[in-house]
């Protein structure tokens, strides 16, 4: 008998069996996973986003030390508040640019969820030419078989 079996078991001689609550301790989590309730990002639409987060923040810290500046009298102030003003520009810029991204990307991948997507209806339109174009290829077929003489107007 090994020295973990003797240290369980009992000392009247019946075999201990640990139960499964002594095997493992009950572990709670600490969060419950649930799926995701909207879609991620399109990439370049992610892309412009984090930009303009990481220029509106620079902005806010160019006006807060223009602010402080002003109120310290240095001669600092003058050209930061010139810079935050430049700075609040290429912000608006930038949140812009989300915009006319998400839009640019929505119109040429789609949406799903929208039922008057332009993509979706380019494709629609793309889909019924081919079919056209099947179909006049199928006839032409069909035409060439018999001959050339089947559809054919003959001249008077």
């Amino acid at each position: 008998m090994g020295t973990a079996q003797r240290r369980l078991a009992p000392e009247d001689g019946t075999a201990a069996r640990p139960t499964l609550r002594q095997q493992q301790p009950q572990y709670r989590p600490l969060w419950v996973e649930e799926p995701a309730k909207r879609y991620r990002m399109p990439d370049p639409v992610r892309t412009s986003a984090v930009r303009a987060v990481i220029i509106i923040a620079v902005t806010l810290t160019l006006a807060m030390v223009a602010f402080f500046c002003t109120m310290a009298e240095s001669w600092l102030a003058f050209p930061m508040v010139i810079s935050s003003v430049a700075s609040t520009v290429v912000a608006t810029w930038s949140a812009v640019d989300v915009l006319v991204t998400r839009q640019v990307w929505n119109q040429r991948n789609g949406v799903v969820s929208e039922p008057s997507s332009t993509a979706r209806t380019l494709r629609r339109e793309r889909r019924a030419a081919r079919r056209q174009e099947r179909a006049a290829a199928r006839e032409q077929e069909r035409i060439r078989r018999r001959g050339g003489q089947a559809g054919q107007l003959t001249h008077p």
